[in-house]
């Protein structure tokens, strides 16, 4: 036991990926079997590693869930904001820029929009809860707009750990109800044409809530909401830290 403990120790992030990917394998069973796919596999992967930050918090008494572990040690950096941002940055080079003016003005407006109220929502609340600052404000409301774009402005502006973590929380509840609210509300709202589905991934932007919404509406409307929703992320990402945040700093002070 000992050997294995030591070879994991010393290969942590390999042993990073491996859990990952275990887990990604796990939930997407669980969506397929559980939720016959309406609730994807990534809110359910993001549900089981916040439960298992948690255990790893509470067993350890650390402050990196898991990660202080030392055999899942390699999760901390795999986990941090370089690993993250390249995926973040890989993901939005994948976007065709032809691809969006498809959409035209609709499509455009649908996102910042999107982008625009989400971040007020979010901040509202988290001022209603007693948040004072720029950076929480800023990074909450950047979280409510999805769990990407919280972390990446949170760690720009400088805000606290636990602050970024309600951002993600935030915009996992978020995901959730866009994977399910989705199929229930297509009819009411016209949802059934590739323009229209542009039209509310812009609007709604968590990629993963969209794919999964549409899936379980119709598969065939997926590629063109997932398109809009990842623009939403990119534009969530350049206006959190800069624009909303000098905003929000001119509104409450520092």
């Amino acid at each position: 036991m000992e050997l294995f403990t030591s070879v994991f120790e010393k290969n942590a992030l390999l042993l990073a990926f491996v859990v990952v990917g275990a887990l990604m394998l796990l939930s997407g069973w669980m969506s397929k079997t559980l939720t016959r796919g309406r609730l994807h596999g990534s809110a359910i992967a993001i549900i089981l590693g916040l439960a298992l930050a948690y255990w790893g918090g509470v067993s350890t008494g650390g402050d990196n869930g898991l990660a202080d572990i030392a055999i899942f040690s390699g999760l901390a950096l795999m986990g941090g904001s370089m690993l993250r941002d390249l995926a973040i940055v890989s993901t939005a080079y994948g976007v065709d820029l032809q691809e969006i003016k498809r959409a035209g003005v609709t499509g455009v407006l649908s996102i910042v929009l999107g982008v625009t109220v989400s971040f007020v929502v979010g901040a509202a609340i988290a001022a209603a809860f007693g948040y004072r600052d720029a950076a929480s404000l800023v990074t909450i409301g950047a979280g409510a707009a999805t769990y990407i774009v919280g972390p990446v402005t949170g760690t720009a502006v400088g805000a606290s750990s636990e602050v970024i973590a309600l951002s993600v929380a935030a915009g996992l509840v978020k995901s959730v109800f866009v994977m399910v609210g989705t199929p229930m509300i297509a009819r009411l709202i016209g949802l059934n044409n590739p323009k229209s589905a542009m039209a509310y991934g812009g609007l709604m932007g968590t990629t993963s809530g969209v794919a999964g919404g549409l899936a379980a509406t119709d598969k065939r409307l997926v590629p063109y909401g997932a398109m809009t929703a990842t623009f939403y992320t990119g534009v969530g990402c350049l206006l959190g830290p800069s624009l909303f945040y000098v905003v929000m700093r001119a509104v409450v002070g520092g």
